[in-house]
């Protein structure tokens, strides 16, 4: 089992689309950005990559890249997917937090729910996803910005069917009769 945490602010500008979760949310701002600025599913390809250490979306698909320009991140994290799968990696769960102090989150997080967990292809009974204020504090709560954290847990096939050639005689089950 391993465990990631991805971490994404970006700061709050008009003339912007709001877009979080791939949902877009309707609101006088947008997040600024290289690409849609979607901080939730930039924090959860950060914690996707960080647990298979795989580096991080700056590595994979870094803001000096034109071909990065204004994409949607739920592309982003369609690309993201296929490297966990080519390196053989199975997505548990993943819980995220977004902070904003507005706009309200409540009403979109259903549909946020579907959509990664569609990219993803995982249950929406793993995944999930909460939002909170900072009480007016910091740069979220004087409404600058918006962060969001993001953990994951994942297994690795290889993991998985490991077998340890220096074990002779397996006797954690008590009745294993996997001898080499």
């Amino acid at each position: 089992m391993r465990i990631g945490h991805g971490y994404d602010v970006h700061k709050l500008a008009e003339k912007r689309k709001l877009i979080i979760g791939g949902v877009e949310i309707e609101y006088s701002l947008g997040l600024l950005g290289h690409s849609d600025a979607d901080v939730l599913l930039h924090a959860i390809m950060d914690s996707l990559l960080g647990a298979a250490a795989l580096g991080d979306i700056g590595k994979h698909f870094p803001d000096s890249d034109k071909r990065y320009k204004g994409i949607s991140s739920v592309e982003l994290l369609k690309k993201v997917a296929d490297i966990l799968d080519e390196n053989n990696y199975i997505i548990e769960n993943i819980d995220a937090t977004v902070i904003a102090q507005k706009p309200k989150l409540a009403p979109y997080i259903e549909k946020m729910k579907e959509v990664i967990c569609d990219t993803l292809s995982i249950s929406s009974n793993q995944l999930n996803i909460k939002a909170t204020t900072e009480e007016g504090l910091g740069f979220t709560g004087d409404e600058s910005g918006i962060a969001a954290h993001s953990v994951c847990l994942l297994n690795s096939v290889r993991d998985a069917f490991y077998v340890n050639p220096t074990v002779r005689d397996c006797k954690s089950c008590g009745g294993c009769q996997n001898k080499i």
